[in-house]
C-alpha cells in the first residue's frame, strides 16, 4: 500500500477521532477544545502538508540519492526482519531528532510549532511545522547508508508518525505497563508541558524505552498537572508567524549581538540562550506559568463563520493534494498561495484585528468572482454551471455576512458574556 493510500484512509479517521474526543470531553465536563485553537492547529497541519508537496525532493530525494550512491549494499524490501529493524532504527533516530529539536535553537525554531498550542487534544497532533524538512532529513541518513530501501524508509516514517496521533489526548489516563514501554498519552502529555518537572522530557515516538535508556524519562504526576504551550507564548493565530517567530527572534538577536562568535553560536545554543549583551539591552519578561491563555473574544456568529470557512478550505486542500500528481508547478504554487493566504486571513479574523473583515471581504469576493467570470478553478478548466453558481453563492453570501459579523463581534466585545463561544 502506498503512503498516499494510507493517508487517504488516515485523514477521515483523524477527524472521526477528533469528533469522538470532543464528545467524550464534553460528557466528562472537560473543556478540551477551543474553536480558535483547533482551527489554528489544523491550519498549520494543512500548511505543513502543502509545504511537503514542494519539499519532498529534498527529504526523500536526498535519502534516495545517498541510498543509491553511498550505501555499500541494499537490504531486501521483502524481508520481515528488514521492516522490523527499520522501524526500530527509525524510531531511535527520531528520538535524537526530537531531542535535538529541544536542545538546539535552530531545530527548536522548526519544532516549536508543534508545542505552541496551550490546549492538548487530537488537533494538536496535526499541528506540524512547515520548516522541519530543512534540516530534519539529515538525522535519517544513517538508514540510507545502511542500505534500507527508500520505500521501506517512507512507510516506516509514516507508521511512526501515525502512531503519535493518538497520544495527543487528555481523555486517556495512565495505562500501567504500557506507559513503561511505549510512548503513551500520559507520557506525551508530560512532554508537552512547560512545568519544571516535565521540561524537555519524553522524546520517544513509539517507544519510551529510549528515554529510559538515555535519562530523559519522567512520569506524569497527578499532583502537578501539565500546563501546555511554550515558555515564550506565541500570542497569535497567524500560521505564518507561528512558523517564523523563533527564526525572527534569533535573527534579531544575531543582528544585535556585538561579537561575531555570539552571532554564530546563537543558532546552535539551547533554546532561550541569548548573548549577554543582547539580553542586557533587550530584556524579555520572565516566564509566568500562570499567565492567561491567549484567547481573544469571538462572538458565536464569528465562530460559526470561521468553522464554515475553514471546512471549505479543508476541502480545497484535499483537492490540492489530489492535483499533485497531475498539476503543473505554476498551478500548484498558485493554489498553495491561495490556501496559505486564506488561512492567514482566518487567523487575523480570530485575532480581532481591524483589518480582518476587509481582508476577508477581498478574499471571499475575489473567490466568488473568479469562479463566475472565468468559469474555472485551480485544476478545473471548465467549471460545471451549477458548480460555478454554488461557489459564487457560498462566497457571495459570506461577503454579505461580514457587515453583520462586524456588529455581532462588537456586541461581544461590549458584553463578553452575551454570546459565549
Amino acid at each position: 500500500m502506498t503512503p498516499e493510500r494510507i493517508m487517504a484512509w488516515a485523514i477521515p479517521a483523524f477527524f472521526v477521532s477528533i469528533a469522538i474526543e470532543f464528545v467524550v470531553a464534553r460528557l466528562r465536563g472537560h473543556k478540551a477544545y477551543r474553536s480558535n485553537d483547533a482551527i489554528n492547529s489544523l491550519g498549520l497541519g494543512v500548511i505543513s502538508q502543502i509545504v511537503g508537496v514542494f519539499t519532498k525532493l529534498l527529504s526523500v530525494g536526498m535519502y534516495a540519492w545517498c541510498a543509491q550512491h553511498l550505501a555499500p549494499f541494499r537490504l531486501p524490501a521483502n524481508s520481515v526482519a528488514v521492516w522490523i529493524s527499520a522501524l526500530l532504527l527509525y524510531d531511535f533516530l527520531y528520538y535524537w531528532l526530537h531531542r535535538m529539536g529541544h536542545e538546539v535553537n535552530v531545530l527548536w525554531a522548526a519544532h516549536v510549532v508543534h508545542h505552541q498550542s496551550e490546549d492538548y487534544n487530537l488537533t494538536t497532533a496535526l499541528r506540524q511545522t512547515g520548516s522541519g524538512v530543512l534540516l530534519g532529513w539529515l538525522f535519517y541518513l544513517p538508514m540510507a547508508l545502511l542500505g534500507y530501501p527508500v520505500e521501506v524508509f517512507v512507510i516506516v516514517a509514516l507508521i511512526d508518525l501515525l502512531y503519535q496521533f493518538w497520544v495527543h489526548t487528555g481523555e486517556i489516563g495512565k495505562l500501567g505497563w504500557f506507559d513503561r514501554v511505549f510512548c503513551s498519552p500520559s507520557n506525551h502529555r508530560a512532554h508537552h508541558a512547560v512545568n519544571d518537572r516535565y521540561l524537555d522530557k519524553n522524546y520517544g515516538g513509539i517507544l519510551i524505552l529510549w528515554d529510559r535508556l538515555f535519562g530523559t524519562f519522567t512520569e506524569e504526576d497527578d499532583r502537578d498537572p501539565p500546563v501546555f504551550g511554550t515558555r515564550s507564548p506565541l500570542q497569535s493565530w497567524n500560521p505564518l508567524w507561528a512558523n517564523a517567530e523563533i527564526y525572527w527572534a534569533m535573527a534579531q538577536d544575531a543582528w544585535h549581538a556585538e561579537r561575531w562568535r555570539d552571532k554564530l553560536q546563537l543558532w546552535f545554543r539551547p533554546p532561550g540562550w541569548r548573548p549577554a549583551d543582547v539580553a542586557a539591552r533587550f530584556p524579555k519578561p520572565a516566564f509566568d506559568i500562570d499567565h492567561p491563555r491567549y484567547d481573544p473574544p469571538m462572538s458565536r456568529g464569528l465562530t460559526v463563520y470561521l468553522i464554515v470557512q475553514f471546512a471549505l478550505l479543508l476541502g480545497m486542500s484535499m483537492h490540492f493534494l489530489a492535483l499533485v500528481p497531475i498539476g503543473s508547478l505554476p498551478l500548484l504554487l498558485g493554489y498553495a498561495a491561495y490556501l496559505v493566504a486564506s488561512l492567514c486571513v482566518l487567523g487575523v479574523l480570530m485575532e480581532g484585528r481591524v483589518s480582518a473583515l476587509w481582508l476577508e471581504g477581498v478574499r471571499v469576493v475575489a473567490t466568488a468572482l473568479v469562479s463566475v467570470l472565468s468559469g474555472r478553478w485551480f485544476g478545473i478548466a471548465h467549471l460545471d454551471g451549477y458548480m460555478a453558481l454554488a461557489i459564487a453563492s457560498i462566497f457571495g453570501l459570506s461577503a454579505l455576512a461580514l457587515p453583520w459579523l462586524r456588529g455581532d463581534q462588537r456586541a461581544q466585545l461590549v458584553h463578553p458574556g452575551a454570546a459565549p463561544v
